[in-house]
């Protein structure tokens, strides 16, 4: 055990807020189509993992990467339509535990899918972007960019529900799905938006993930558990919710990590949230904001 309040503390601790940045992201979406459609996506996390090939096979392929990086978010934007078109939609009035059935079979089967049509190779994009070394800590650019962008999608969709007209409809059909269709608003329109929009979220999380991770049919199986853990710790649906969730789970791995071991912060950060629903089961900010 090394866990001195030195350096190499203060760099865990950032290290940790860096992450935040990442798991709060894609806590996001799926925070936003809870909210709105009340459905969990089990599958979100394999949706990612579409992005990085798409953004993978069209680098490769000769695109810039901001081409390639765009063309992730809108393959990825199409794909949370689909799945609501196809899957979500027929289930939308059955019970909450075969909605989550339908979407964790997805989950199987993108898996199986990209293991068929992809391999079980890792693959990389080859971009490294280095470091930022101050004093003895060192930070990844990759991990800074990614929390600059993450931050600035956030801000910029919560000026989209509070400021546009689409964006207050989404908000009202989240508060009262009974009332709305009586004020004129389609609901079925604002459910394939707000898919749209969760999956584009996913989609800029794929081009933030694929400078700093490897590609592979199993990768949602590493950030799948810990953006449910933070959306149910901050309260299933609740954004703000989320994004204070994610600081704390992301400073738990941060810190648990440089303290004892990396799988030790993980398990802390499991432990925190068990405690946390035997207290307050609805989690830390229960209901919708």
């Amino acid at each position: 055990m090394q866990c001195e309040l030195d350096i190499f503390f203060l760099e865990a601790v950032l290290n940790g807020v860096l992450l935040a940045g990442l798991l709060a992201l894609l806590a996001l979406g799926l925070n936003l189509i809870f909210g709105v459609i009340d459905v969990v996506w089990i599958c979100y996390a394999e949706l990612v993992m579409i992005g990085m090939y798409g953004i993978n096979y069209a680098y490769k392929a000769g695109a810039p990467f901001l081409a390639a990086a765009l063309f992730g978010i809108l393959l990825v934007a199409l794909a949370g339509v689909l799945l609501h078109q196809l899957v979500i939609r027929p289930v939308l009035d059955s019970a909450p535990i075969n909605q989550l059935l339908v979407t964790g079979g997805v989950l199987f089967v993108l898996q199986a899918a990209a293991t068929v049509a992809f391999g079980i190779d890792f693959k990389t994009l080859g971009i490294r972007l280095g470091s930022l070394n101050v004093y003895d800590m060192s930070f990844s650019y990759s991990r800074i960019l990614t929390f600059a962008v993450a931050s600035a999608a956030m801000l910029l969709l919560w000026l989209f529900l509070s400021r546009s007209y689409v964006g207050i409809a989404i908000r009202a059909i989240a508060q009262d799905r009974q009332i709305m269709p009586l004020m004129g608003v389609d609901h079925r329109n604002i459910y394939l938006i707000t898919s749209g929009i969760g999956g584009g979220l996913a989609g800029l999380a794929a081009v933030l993930m694929v400078v700093q991770y490897d590609i592979y049919p199993q990768i949602g199986l590493q950030f799948g558990p810990l953006i449910f853990m933070i959306c149910v710790l901050g309260g299933l649906g609740s954004m703000i919710g989320g994004f204070i969730a994610a600081f704390l789970i992301s400073e738990f791995i941060a810190v648990g990590g440089s303290c004892f071991a990396t799988e030790w912060g993980y398990a802390i950060a499991f432990l925190f949230f068990m405690i946390v629903m035997f207290i307050r089961p609805q989690g830390l900010f229960g209901g919708k904001a």
